[in-house]
Order: structure tokens, then sequence, then C-alpha cells
């Protein structure tokens, strides 16, 4: 029986390692962004039944596992406040460092308000570089202006 939502994302990670399935290739399955289906296996989205009964087919889910996956999710669930593995890390460092100046220019730009992690799209890409090979991270949110009442 299963009785939260890491559980399913457990056997996900295990039948990911034990048949080496690439999420890209999880994503063209689904017809999805890899970025958003890769969230949704580790537990960050909700899938619709379709998608649900796909992901556990690739899988070898349960119906009970397939049932887990159709929920929304308790979103945002880093294992301590300030991440310690060392690539979230650096996530963590980029918004220590430069957060204040993203928001400054954001605010600049648009105003008052905030971008949506809700209306997002999010692309990750290996950009060639003579030097070493870069990641190329574009988040894209929807501008959300505060408003007044």
């Amino acid at each position: 029986m299963i009785s939260h939502r890491q559980q399913v994302t457990d056997m996900i990670i295990s039948a990911k390692v034990l048949k080496s399935i690439k999420w890209a290739d999880v994503a063209e399955t689904i017809g999805l962004s890899k970025e958003w289906v890769t969230a949704a296996c580790l537990g960050q989205m909700a899938f619709n039944k379709e998608q649900a009964e796909k992901i556990g087919e690739i899988f070898g889910l349960t119906d009970e596992a397939i049932a887990w996956l159709q929920i929304v999710p308790y979103k945002g669930s880093l294992p301590t406040s300030v991440p310690t593995d060392p690539l979230i890390y650096r996530w963590y460092e980029v918004v220590s460092v430069y957060g204040m100046t993203i928001k400054e220019l954001i605010h600049e730009e648009f105003g008052d308000g905030i971008m949506s992690a809700i209306d997002f799209n999010m692309d990750i890409q290996r950009e060639k570089n003579p030097n070493g090979d870069r990641v190329n991270v574009v988040l894209s949110g929807k501008f959300l202006p505060y408003k007044t009442y």
C-alpha cells in the first residue's frame, strides 16, 4: 500500500535506473516538455488520467501508483531549507546573489508584480562552448501585477 507521493517518485526513479530510461524519451511519449514531465515524475505536478496511464506503462507502475500520479502534490519540497546538493545549491546561490537584481529589473520593466511559476515554461539545453559546455536555462513566466482594491 502506498501512503505518500514520494513512494511513487522512488518507484519511478528506480525503474528509470533499472531500464536506462531518459527523461526526454518519457516526455516525447507523453507529448509534453522534458522539463514539465520530469517535474511531474519527481512529484511536483499532477498528471491527467491518460498521461498517468502512459507513465505507468513506461515505468511499470501499479494501478495504485498511477492513481497517486493524478493527485495534486505538495510542491516545493526540498529536503532542507538551504539545499545541500551541489547543483541545487548553485541555483540557491544564483537567487541569493542575483535575486534582488532580478526583482529590481523585473519591477523596472513591468511594474509591481511577480513572475508566475504556474503560467510558466522552462527550457534546458546544452550549449557547446570551446571553453567547456554551458548549461542554458530559459525561464519564462507570465507577469502578474499586484492589483489595488
